[in-house]
This record gives C-alpha cells, structure tokens and sequence, in this order.
C-alpha cells in the first residue's frame, strides 16, 4: 500500500537552503568499449605491486581490533621522502597531512579556513569540486576570471583578491579541465596579493602535477606559512580506487587541519596500500612518461586533424570547437568512446589512455570532423 509520504522528494526535505536545487559531482559511468573520460591511469598496477599490497594488507588485517595510526606517522614520512625527491625541496613529515582523496583533504582546509561568514575564490574554468566543498562547508564562492586561452589573467586576479578579501584562494596548476599549468611567478604574486587582502591561506591543487611540463612548484613554500599544496595518489599512481591524497604545507597547517579530521579517518588498510604504493615509484612514474608521451601524440593528432587544442600538462587534453559540444559528445560516445563534456562552451575533454584506446578515439574524432565538414 502506497502513503503520501512515498512523494517525497529531497527539496522537500529540510535541507539547507543552498543546496536545495543541486546535483551531486560525478562523470557518466557508461559501459562503453573505450572510457577515457574520468582521468584515471589506464594501467594496471604492476602484479609485483598488487603481491606487496597484498602482504602488507595481510599484516594490517591481523591488527583490525585496534584502531589505526591516528596520525599516520609512516605514511606521512614516505610521502614527504617522495616530495623531498620528486620536488626538489626538502620536505618533513610534520609538513604533511593525507586524507581519503584529494577532495578529503581540500574539505578538511575549507572546515578549518573556511565556513559560514567567509569566502573562497577560484579561477574558472577549473575544478569544479572546489566550489562544491565551499558550498557543502558553507563557504561562499567567488568565481575568478581566466584569460581566453584559459590562462590566469594576473592583474585581473590581483584585483578580484582586493576586492573581495576572500579566506582561501584556490590555484588549480595543472588546471582541470584545461591541463593549463601555471607559472611560479604567478602563484608568488597571488600570493603576495592574498596576504595584503586579509591575509589568506592560498591552496595550490596539483593533483596532475607528475604528469607536467613543468615542475611542482613546491618550492615556494619556503618563506609561505600559508601556502598549501594539495596532491593525490590517484593519478600518477594509478590508485584511483585507493582514495588517498596529501598535502604540503608549513607544520601549523598541518596541526590546523587536524582540528576538524574525524578521528581514525585513515584506515589500517589504507594507510598499509599506500606504502606498498610508494614503495614502487620508480615502476609507476615509468608510466607516468608512457602517458605524457601519449599526451602529447594526442595533441599533436588533434590539431592535425583541424581540431583546436588547449596546451596540457595534464593526463589530458581539452580539445574543441564544436558549435554544440554536447551533441559532439553524443557523436564520439556512438562511435564506442566516452569523453567528457564539463560544461566548458564549445570544448570537450579526453584522457590519455594506453595507445590502442587513444587510437579508437582519434578514428572516432576523425570520423566526426569529416562529417562536420560534409
């Protein structure tokens, strides 16, 4: 038997006011012979890897009654070894802190330096999970201005951070989903300006850094206690399934941050994948140059085709312009390949797989040029 409370949606529930109206954050999970629309590392982790996951997931599996490393001691200090060797500054474990997820961890900055009465701004477009946690932590949203070739427009920014004085400022470098990298230069003078604003704590998102034309530009940490840079496993590591990203930052953001992390958020199970991770680095950033190869085919294919190509840094490429994008998604995913349409007007994005499915990708962008041209 029915009741009339079966009718009940979730705008009539008593949720707050901002969030009334809204959908959740995902990509369309289609099942499709080719899915390069999420950027996930298309390889495998190496089966020596998935043994050592294995063992130490078998030794932490024997301690499961006890809660885990609340401060997960060891996984900080191999994470800060990786930084110290692959950024070129030193780095300690009291400058780290790691969560379940990138997103985690830019949660928790906006929890700490964020909330109700204060603001955040972004350059846009970027990664549109930063203005949902601000709106998820009660933060207010401040779209920031990028130039047409989706760079930041600095003096523009410098002017935005005057005059909207906001708590966090978030530099997404490379940028998603343009692959756009940003300068050092850039970030220092952002910086500068966000601490004659209020000051602020300014968050660099490099969740794609390993796959750069550039370095990470950890180094201008040095001398900026309120500079943070976010970084993820699931990229360059192939671990999207791990859920485990890490920050850098002065010891004080870390301690900060701590105030609001829900106690033993770190599995024993987590925490053991990913040291067993970071004890095949060399094996997974070989990848990592398999895939920036790829990347960089892809660009070179698409603008011979006579597609329009956004600079990358990243794992993948913006490409377009397409009168309705949307319809050219449509087109691409008939031919067996899902790409992903962001909302970006007239462009598309696609990740860099391995080379027999950016083969079927570009037969398929091929095949939907020929027909515009018709």
């Amino acid at each position: 038997m029915s009741d009339k409370n079966d009718t009940i949606g979730i705008d009539d529930l008593p949720i707050r006011e901002e969030l009334k109206g809204q959908s959740p954050y995902g990509a369309p999970q289609l099942d499709v012979p080719v899915q390069l629309n999420t950027n996930e590392n298309p390889y495998p982790l190496p089966e020596p890897l998935v043994a050592r996951i294995a063992e130490r997931v078998a030794e932490a599996a024997r301690g499961l009654n006890r809660y885990p490393d609340r401060d997960a001691v060891e996984l900080r200090t191999e994470l800060a070894r990786y930084l110290t060797r692959t950024g070129k500054h030193p780095v300690a474990a009291e400058n780290v802190w790691a969560a379940n997820g990138s997103n985690e961890v830019l949660q928790q900055l906006l929890q700490t330096f964020g909330g109700p009465g204060r603001t955040a701004i972004g350059f846009e477009p970027s990664y549109s999970m930063h203005s949902l946690i601000a709106r998820g932590t009660g933060t207010g949203w401040i779209p920031g201005p990028r130039r047409e070739d989706f760079t930041i427009d600095v003096e523009a920014a410098e002017e935005a951070i005057a005059e909207h004085r906001p708590d966090v400022v978030f530099v997404t470098s490379p940028n998603n989903p343009t692959g756009t990298a940003v300068e050092a230069r850039v970030v220092e003078r952002l910086y500068a300006a966000a601490q004659a604003a209020r000051p602020s704590l300014v968050v660099v998102d490099e969740a794609y850094v390993e796959f750069s034309h550039r370095d990470s530009l950890l180094p201008l940490l040095e001398g900026r206690p309120h500079l943070v840079i976010s970084r993820t496993m699931s990229k360059a590591f192939g671990a999207a399934g791990l859920r485990l990203g890490y920050l850098a930052a002065h010891p004080a953001v870390v301690d900060a941050v701590q105030l609001v992390r829900l106690p033993y958020h770190l599995s024993a199970v987590t925490q053991a994948t990913a040291l067993a991770a970071l004890e095949h680095t060399d094996t997974l950033l070989g990848y990592v140059e398999q895939l920036k190869a790829e990347r960089d085919r892809l660009v070179a294919e698409l603008r011979a085709i006579g597609y329009e190509v956004t600079e990358s840094d990243a794992n993948f490429v913006q490409f377009g312009r397409f009168p309705d994008a949307h319809e050219a998604w449509k087109s691409i995913l008939d031919r067996g390949v899902l790409v992903r349409d962001n909302g970006v007007p007239g462009r598309l994005r696609v990740t860099a797989g391995t080379p027999e499915e950016n083969d079927a990708f570009l037969d398929a962008v091929r095949e939907l040029k020929k027909e515009q041209n018709a």
